[in-house]
């Protein structure tokens, strides 16, 4: 970024899983490219770390931190680095994530955000989450950290974690939005819509699709902090989006919001 030109304005989109956030950000940058605007996406399920980085994570902190998802499981380095090339003006290139095969994809697959990149909308289901207060993990949430974190130990990794870099991540952006879903109920049902969509496009690669079970399985890794952002979230996004079931808005609410 030159001296005297703005930097680029960063739209954050959170909300659980499947609550059409991709869909929601494809569609902007669309919008936004058709007006002259030029807009780059980058989820945060595109910088989780390696299935190898992720597995020496298992072994050295908790074994839970082999699943993709919680904080933690990111390379929060690489997404500031991202930020920081497209405020400074240059092109970058933007990882893509294989949730088939669980790890990241080749580079030869990788997008790139121009030089001139004004807008970059950052989505995630955990865009913007806070840590939860100490007293709030001693009891496990599911039997997922009854039987496998019995301790605490990782609940309480995933909470420091958010509570470092991933602030500094979310602190970029100069607009939030969330996308409410109606309970975590919900979320079950569209974790397995995308798990049947993504079969549809895997191909050969169709047996690393998530069976219904498995899903039911995985998204235990997400209820924690999916509960805990939907309880604190609405009341500081700067515009909340309320959904029903079928994910149809209900309400729409903008808070604040302040330009940077």
């Amino acid at each position: 970024m030159t001296k005297g030109t703005p930097r680029p304005f960063v739209l954050g989109i959170s909300g659980a899983q499947g609550s059409g956030k991709s869909t929601l950000s494809a569609a902007l940058a669309e919008s936004m490219r058709g007006i002259g605007i030029t807009t780059a996406v980058l989820s945060i399920d595109d910088i989780y770390h390696t299935k190898a980085d992720r597995i020496a994570l298992a072994r050295q902190v908790h074994p839970l931190f082999a699943v993709r998802g919680v904080p933690g499981t990111h390379d929060v380095g690489l997404g500031l680095k991202i930020i920081e090339a497209i405020d400074n003006g240059c092109a970058v290139r933007l990882p893509r994530f294989d949730k088939a095969a669980d790890d990241r994809a080749s580079e030869a697959v990788w997008e790139e955000a121009p030089a001139d990149t004004a807008l970059l909308i950052l989505e995630g289901w955990c865009l913007g989450a806070q840590p939860e207060a100490e007293e709030a993990l001693i009891a496990p949430i599911n039997d997922l950290e009854r039987l496998e974190d019995s301790d605490g130990r990782w609940r309480r990794a995933v909470n420091t974690a958010l509570g470092s870099d991933y602030q500094r991540l979310f602190g970029r952006t100069d607009m939030l939005v969330f996308l409410a879903a109606p309970g975590f109920d919900v979320v079950r049902d569209w974790r397995i819509e995308q798990e049947h969509a993504l079969a549809r496009t895997a191909g050969s690669d169709a047996s690393a699709v998530m069976s219904d079970a498995q899903v039911e399985n995985f998204i235990r890794f997400y209820e924690r902090l999916t509960r805990h952002i939907l309880a604190e979230m609405p009341s500081r996004a700067d515009l909340l989006i309320r959904l029903a079931a079928d994910r149809a808005p209900l309400s729409v609410h903008y808070h604040r919001y302040a330009s940077p």
